[in-house]
């Protein structure tokens, strides 16, 4: 069986990149034969007027829209196994509840839900590494990939952004399909560069 690498962008914000990122997670639970990379992307950055303001990075006044990014980069990098839980949890609160992703103290208690020890993570946070590697893997995509957005696909030096409408609902076969559907279109149609239905029937 051979084993597909692909990487994957996020924001939290994105209900695209929720659908996408739960497709992959469920369809590795189930065994899929993928290796996986979940790359930061910040939205706030690519709306970034690069003439008059500065980076988010180096805005102060944007940090809390960066917290829940650095939160799943620690994470991510330092506890990999409580990765996908928590990367869900997190999706989760903005999606389904509405929550604030600026609030440390929901990211705390959706660490704590996912058996993660929050002080853990936030002194991660507090000793900069997690905002700087959000800098850098942002910026990587961007320079190699002309990645613009989230979620978008990257396999081998092609890149596809791909605004998938539905979840996978506990449906690993249908999660693992629908991923598959979007390498085989990368893969095989690169003539296909844009196709979006004129009206939404989920």
């Amino acid at each position: 069986m051979t084993t597909t690498k692909l990487s994957v962008t996020w924001d939290y914000r994105c209900p695209f990149a929720r659908n996408a990122n739960e497709h992959i997670l469920a369809a590795l639970a189930a065994g899929a034969p993928w290796t996986v990379e979940f790359i930061p992307f910040s939205l706030d950055q690519a709306h970034v007027d690069e003439d008059h303001d500065p980076d988010v990075w180096d805005n102060p006044s944007m940090a809390p829209n960066l917290l829940a990014g650095q939160v799943g980069i620690a994470v991510r990098d330092r506890i990999p196994e409580r990765f996908p839980q928590v990367h869900l949890s997190i999706f989760g609160a903005r999606h389904d509840e509405g929550l604030d992703l600026r609030d440390e103290a929901m990211l705390r208690s959706r660490l704590a839900a996912c058996g993660v020890d929050a002080d853990l993570i936030f002194e991660e946070i507090q000793s900069g590494w997690p905002l700087d590697c959000y800098r850098k893997e942002h910026e990587a995509a961007v320079t190699e990939h002309a990645v613009f957005g989230v979620p978008t696909f990257i396999v081998g030096d092609k890149a596809a952004f791909a605004r998938l409408m539905t979840r996978p609902e506990g449906d690993s076969d249908l999660a693992r399909s629908t991923i598959e559907n979007v390498l085989a279109i990368m893969e095989r149609h690169p003539e296909l560069n844009e196709l979006k239905y004129t009206s939404i029937d989920f």
